[in-house]
This record gives C-alpha cells, structure tokens and sequence, in this order.
C-alpha cells in the first residue's frame, strides 16, 4: 500500500507547506496561514470524494491498454491532470471570457482574486453543459451495451442492455435532456446551454470514434485489440469532464487560484495512485460490481451538473451521492464473494 501511495503522501507535505506559506504570504498572519492550510487540506479531500469513481473509470480503461500507454497516462496524464486542469483551465476561463492575455489573467488572479471567480462562476453554465454531456454519454455507453455480460441492479440493466439494439439511443436521450433543460433556461441562457450541451455530444463522439479508429489499427497489426493513443486520449478528454466539477466548485472555499491549484493536485495524486492500485492488483476483476458503481456515480455527477445551472448544490452532496454508489457496491461485491466462497465450502 505505502507503494503506490509514497508519492501522493510526499506531494500532501510538500502542498500544506505551500499552503501555509501562501497564507502567511497574503496574510502575514499564523491565523491566516492556518486558515489557508485548513483550506488546502479541505479541497484535497474533495478532490478525492469526487473523483474515486473517476479512479475506478479510469482502471476499467487502462486494462484494455498496451503497456507503454499505461505507462503514459499515468506520467504525462498526472502532469495535464495537475498542471493542465487544475490552473491552466481556470486561466483560460478568464482569457476567454475577459478578453485577456494569459499574463494578465495571472496578475488578475494574484491581485484581484474576487473578480477572478466571479468570472470563473459566469462561466459555469456552458461549463456545466459541456461536462454534463460528456459524462452522460460515458455512463450510458457502458450501461447500454448488449455484450455487458455483469449486472448489478437486474432490473434497470437488463432493461437498458436490451436497449443497445436501438442504435443511437444514448445520442437521443442526452440530446432529449438538453433541449428539456433549454426550453426551461431563460433566453440567451437557454441557447448557450444548448450549444455546449452540443459540444460535450460531438466531443464524445469524436474521443470515440478516434478510440475505436487507432484500436482497430493496433488490432490489424498485433493481433489483438489494444488502447493507445485514442484511449490515451479518451481518459485525457474524461479526466477533464470530471475536473470541471471540482474546479468550478473549489471557488465556493476561497477564490485563491493558487491555494486552488495546490489543494486539487493534491487530491489528483490520491486519484492516480488509486487508479493504480486497482490496475495492477487487478481489483475490478474481484470486485465484480465496483465498475457499476462507479458508472452510476458518473451518471449522477453528470445531472447533477445539469440541474446546476439552475439551482445550486453544494459539492458536499454530490460526494456523498458518488460515495454511497461506490460504498454500495464495494458492499455488494463482497457479498457476492462471500457467498461464492460459503457456495464452493459446501
């Protein structure tokens, strides 16, 4: 365990250190340094919470991957995860939105970080949109596929698997949700929700299409059926999808891009070490209905982002809900593995 976890428990360190320093830095303080460090500690766990199912997703991936793109994920992946999302993303936010140059954007978020999230937050609806789509088609995709051989909840399952011969059902649905949320946002709101609700369904269908394109290439000349650059490129692409969340929702703690940057990568060591451990110990194939809950975690997460574009709902919340799925059948597995072995004993 200390293994896999040796590098996320030197990054924790090293990040509350630098959280205090940026705390005695704005404050000149020890309140305020203990308030930033209190803070860092808080949008790590959160991190964590909301992105275990992330870990999970990411695993279910990973196994199908030759090795040396296994092996890039899980370097080059860590530095886009950290460095890319966690502060290259809010700052793009901004020059976008603003109309700036990235310095300036920099310069905004050290001296006027109160009007850095406030046009963060202005953001957040064709932010949510993008995310919620993406994320819908990834959990309908997996639940909606006549070769899923597992079910965890039969009767909702089954159901959805005798749906996979409808081709384009999950294109539907999404689009059907969208148009739904759109016809109740007001105006201006409605059609930009709309149009990055659309992005989101393209962007996944692009990833996609790129993935199986470059697998079946790999396929017709080894033989075999592996991910490379397109699934590297998927994961990429899903990474962000859940980052945007935690991201968005980081700015309710403390409008401090750095203090932001810090507490999140943080979290996102914890994500790529728990991805990992369940590759190499091979703990999806033991825990035969961890996948199911972490899909239906992301089925979740992605209404929940939805329905934030209209009503507020504090990331506490959505960790639980992510957490109770994953609990639920963590417990459900072990069950299953327990009955097996009293079923073999007798």
């Amino acid at each position: 365990m200390l293994r896999y976890f040796a590098w996320p428990f030197l990054f924790t360190a090293i990040g509350l250190v630098l959280c205090f320093w940026l705390g005695w830095f704005y404050s000149g303080t020890l309140g305020g340094a203990l308030a930033f460090l209190l803070t860092g500690a808080i949008l790590a766990v959160l991190e964590i919470s909301l992105s275990f199912d992330n870990a999970v997703v990411n695993a279910h991936k990973l196994k199908t991957m030759r090795p040396e793109w296994q092996r890039r994920f899980l370097t080059w992946g860590i530095l886009i995860a950290v460095f890319g999302m966690r502060i290259v993303f809010p700052l793009l936010i901004v020059v976008i939105a603003a109309k700036i140059g990235p310095v300036s954007a920099v310069v905004l978020a050290a001296s006027d970080p109160d009007a850095y999230a406030a046009i963060i937050s202005d953001a957040h609806l064709p932010i949510a949109a993008f995310g919620g789509s993406f994320l819908m088609m990834v959990a309908l995709t997996y639940f909606v596929d006549d070769g899923k051989e597992v079910d965890w909840i039969r009767a909702l399952e089954c159901k959805l698997r005798a749906c996979a011969s409808i081709r384009g059902l999950e294109i539907a649905f999404v689009l059907a949700i969208a148009v739904g949320f759109t016809l109740v946002l007001p105006g201006p709101k409605g059609a930009q929700f709309l149009f990055a609700a659309v992005c989101g369904l393209l962007t996944f269908l692009v990833v996609e299409f790129a993935s199986h394109f470059l697998d079946n290439e790999s396929k017709s000349t080894t033989g075999a059926a592996t991910g490379g650059f397109g699934a590297f490129m998927y994961l990429e692409v899903l990474d962000a999808s859940f980052s945007f969340d935690g991201v968005i929702g980081a700015f309710a703690l403390t409008q401090n891009l750095f203090l932001i940057a810090i507490g999140l990568g943080i979290g996102a060591f914890y994500v790529r070490a728990m991805t990992i451990m369940l590759v190499e110990k091979q703990t999806l194939a033991e825990l035969r209905y961890l996948e199911h809950g972490a899909f239906y975690a992301i089925l979740s997460l992605s209404i929940i982002m939805y329905v934030q574009v209209m009503v507020h709902i504090p990331e506490v919340i959505t960790g639980l809900i992510g957490a109770a799925f994953i609990g639920l059948s963590l417990w459900s597995s072990l069950r299953h593995n327990k009955l097996e072995r009293l079923q073999g004993a007798v």
